[in-house]
């Protein structure tokens, strides 16, 4: 195994706590330098998957090479979902396989394909409108009558919006998909009050949703994406449930991951005032590309080796877990010059915010820079002058890099 003396015995880089309070930055430093590929052990089954650890793969090139191979790295083997826990069950892990994110080729190529009509450039454009209007609305309202909590006031908004606007959730709906996609991701964080239980149970109730929905398009089929991946099977459409976890992942990577985009954006322009006054006054088109690398929402996704293999000179056995870990990939100076500084006119910035390429990059990486750019863009317009007034409460999870609570005054 691989060994890093330089790290306190037993830290894990699944450990909930420690992303409660940051990134583990420096530990991933001293990986890169000294053990890019290195064996995380835990105690047995911690995680839910019958083991005893996990290898930490830290390097922006290793982490793309695990990426591009699903050959001999499997996402639905494990999933790819990096940390459970002891309770869990192996049925409700596997279970988890439906969804696209967990899937392999050939299986996800026949899925991605259908799926990816919904992502078109001109089904973005169609959508650009709407979205850019609600954004002037949402800063609006954030300036007359908001909290004062960034990310309920604002960062939320939008990324639900343009969920509900892509798959045709009547406004009236649309609070339901963002009570559900929350209590789902927020079994870690205590303070959320939201057990394992209610979380497969919202899991449930969002499918079992998505899926009326998909039965009423079949039944009377209408100009929308939804009508175009399930009205007809037999054409190489999405079944109802398939559809259903369709709408449970886009809850997670497209609403979830983009607002915690947001406000980990927020964060950095109003920690780097500099950048929000270059912002302000030039608009630059590298501005959300920045904004992904530096908040690097999902921490780290996981394959499960099908073989034997090396990576980075370490052996790997077949069955191991190798944790893919974007956050220090993003980090990575081999690649990046001075990733340590939030610059929103960085170019190139060939950061892995989206997925280290290969068959799961993601197919939403328009639509979220978009959202990025139109909501930066009304705050600009029209609360330029917002400031901090507290420091971010970071949400308590695993495999996300969270942001539950920013406070900040609009005037």
């Amino acid at each position: 195994m691989s060994s890093c003396p330089a790290l306190p015995e037993g830290f894990d880089f699944t450990d909930p706590d420690v992303y409660q309070q940051r990134l583990p930055l420096p530990e991933f430093a001293e990986l890169r330098r000294t053990a890019p590929v290195w064996w995380n052990p835990q105690p047995h089954n911690l995680a839910g998957f019958e083991d005893d650890g996990y290898w930490v793969v830290t390097r922006h090139a290793d982490v793309r090479t695990v990426s591009t191979r699903p050959e001999i790295f499997s996402s639905r083997t494990n999933t790819a979902i990096i940390r459970f826990n002891e309770h869990i069950q192996r049925e409700q892990i596997d279970v988890q396989k439906l969804i696209m994110l967990n899937m392999d080729p050939p299986e996800h190529t026949r899925v991605r394909q259908i799926v990816q009509r919904g992502f078109t450039p001109r089904s973005i454009r169609a959508l650009e409108i709407a979205l850019r209007n609600r954004a002037t609305r949402i800063a609006d309202t954030a300036k007359s009558e908001g909290t004062g909590d960034f990310v309920t006031d604002i960062a939320c908004e939008l990324p639900l919006q343009a969920i509900a606007e892509l798959i045709g959730v009547p406004q009236d709906d649309r609070a339901k998909i963002f009570n559900w996609s929350n209590k789902m991701i927020a079994y870690d964080d205590p303070e959320l009050a939201i057990t394992e239980e209610i979380g497969a149970e919202s899991a449930m109730e969002l499918i079992s949703y998505a899926m009326n929905l998909a039965a009423a398009r079949k039944e009377c089929p209408a100009k929308d994406i939804v009508s175009a991946l399930v009205a007809a099977e037999d054409q190489g459409n999405l079944t109802s449930d398939e559809f259903g976890f369709f709408v449970l992942l886009l809850a997670v990577a497209g609403n979830e991951t983009t607002r915690n985009a947001i406000s980990h954006g927020m964060h950095a322009f109003l920690t780097h005032p500099g950048q929000w006054e270059l912002f302000k006054r030039e608009r630059p088109a590298t501005a959300a590309e920045e904004i992904v690398r530096w908040a690097t929402p999902v921490v780290s996704f996981q394959r499960t080796a099908t073989q034997d293999t090396e990576l980075g000179g370490v052996q790997i056995k077949e069955g191991d877990r190798v944790g893919i870990f974007y956050a220090s990939a993003n980090n990575d100076p081999e690649v990046f010059d001075r990733p340590e500084a939030f610059d929103i006119t960085r170019d190139p910035n060939p950061h892995l915010g989206f997925g280290g390429g290969g068959p799961h990059f993601c197919l939403g990486k328009s639509l979220a820079t978009l959202e990025i750019n139109l909501i930066f863009n009304a705050i600009a317009d029209t609360i330029p002058d917002i400031r901090l007034t507290g420091d971010p409460r970071r949400l308590r999870s695993a495999w996300l890099n969270g942001i539950k609570e920013l406070t900040v005054a609009y005037e």
